[in-house]
């Protein structure tokens, strides 16, 4: 086997292929030989590595002959996809754990490996550790699944962790999140819904089998959550959570009219599953016609976890060259669309700042009915200058629901709109 990329998860690769060789050669029923490793900077000591399997020339190494199986650690869309595209082409199977490229183009790829008869397996590529790819390919193939909701992030679900439960704003709990190593030094992929959108992508695809890419996904991160945000949520007994949600839609005949996917800070009652998964732990529930409620949960990013999921990819594809048969292919012969936010329907809690008079519930309501948006529940606090409104309202299309909200904002009775989250998991 060949190895692209010797970084964080690379190294733990090659740590655990060294650690339990003898036990994964019996997994196999052959030893898994590593041939070498591709890098950019040979120079680097890394631990554990042997020096002398590094080289840079990357092509050259996955279309060695002596490689059966390729594994891919590098990221990013190139040169990952023109490697991974070689390899196949000359008779080699993949592994990757690279969501970029998976909900970018993951199409070229799936194509590659049907018309080179070839596996292409990316476990890692969504929740680390966590086995949650494969039953969706597998396990659930004869299933007809629902809806798929969950934190994939452990990044954002930290920080928003550390906001409820100690109080924490935004900037401070981004600063410990970095000084924990849970965020980057940029964590623009993270914070801004980045790398939530790409694994949901993927999730979609395999759960609908539908082609979805993340330019389909609805994304939203939570550098706009504010205290105020995760204090109205404490109100209602509720978390905030930055949650992916893939959902088929119904035509009212018995089918599905599509998709839609999306990636969003939401509120969910504190009596949801997903709301006591804490500090950087991962969470997904799928939801399946036959199997009902399903909870996949633990460790969704770091060296190890990814590792983990790598290798258990590599002795099922291993197994696979060995048999001469390659593992199942991924099908998208559903051809969904993926619906815009727009026709989503969801819900809102919504704040206002009002004045303090008589008609102003009146006038609200009114603009909410004027939208056809039912409202769920309404109370007010305070009183005077500091008199505010919290409306929950029903099951809406999103469109209705952030018309209503600009309409709100025009309103001569409402001061300021202080506050809009989506609310989830409790209708």
């Amino acid at each position: 086997m060949a190895l692209l990329g010797c970084g964080v998860v690379g190294t733990e690769v090659v740590r655990l292929l060294n650690e339990r060789a003898g036990d994964l050669a019996a997994r196999v029923g052959a030893p898994l030989e590593l041939a070498g490793i591709a890098v950019r900077r040979p120079d680097r000591v890394r631990e554990g590595v042997d020096p002398a399997l590094l080289t840079t020339d990357a092509e050259a190494l996955v279309t060695r002959p002596d490689v059966d199986i390729v594994v891919e650690v590098i990221g990013g869309i190139e040169p990952a996809r023109s490697l991974l595209l070689a390899a196949m082409k000359t008779g080699k199977s993949v592994i990757t754990a690279n969501k970029a490229l998976l909900a970018e183009d993951g199409a070229t790829l799936f194509a590659a490996a049907r018309e080179c008869n070839a596996d292409l397996y990316y476990e890692a590529s969504v929740a680390g550790a966590i086995p949650l790819l494969r039953p969706l390919r597998e396990s659930l193939v004869g299933d007809h699944v629902q809806r798929v909701l969950g934190i994939v992030n452990g990044t954002t679900n930290y920080i928003l962790d550390q906001m409820d439960t100690h109080g924490a704003g935004f900037n401070e709990a981004l600063e410990e999140a970095q000084a924990l190593g849970y965020a980057e030094a940029d964590p623009t992929a993270d914070v801004e819904g980045f790398d939530a959108a790409a694994k949901a992508a993927i999730l979609a695809q395999l759960a609908f089998h539908t082609p979805v890419t993340a330019a389909d996904v609805h994304r939203e991160g939570i550098t706009e959550v504010t205290a105020a945000d995760v204090a109205g949520a404490k109100e209602m007994d509720s978390v905030v959570k930055l949650l992916a949600i893939c959902e088929r839609v119904p035509d009212g005949a018995g089918g599905s009219r599509g998709v839609s996917v999306r990636v969003h800070p939401a509120m969910i009652p504190r009596t949801h599953p997903l709301a006591s998964v804490r500090e950087a732990y991962n969470a997904v529930f799928v939801e399946a016609e036959s199997a009902g409620s399903l909870m996949f949960y633990g460790a969704g990013a770091g060296g190890a976890p990814t590792a983990s999921a790598v290798l258990g990819d590599l002795v099922a594809v291993a197994r696979n060259v060995r048999g001469g048969t390659p593992g199942p292919l991924e099908v998208t012969y559903a051809e969904l669309p993926a619906l815009p936010m727009g026709d989503t329907t969801t819900r809102y809690y919504i704040q206002l700042d009002v004045a303090d008079q008589a008609g102003v519930l009146a006038a609200v309501a009114e603009e909410f009915a004027r939208n056809d948006v039912s409202i769920r529940a309404v109370r007010q606090e305070g009183v005077g200058e500091n008199a505010q409104l919290v409306v929950v309202t029903h099951r809406a299309p999103d469109a209705a629901l952030a018309a209503t909200v600009e309409t709100l904002r025009k309103l001569g009775t409402v001061r300021e709109v202080a506050s809009v989250m989506r609310v989830e998991g409790d209708e």
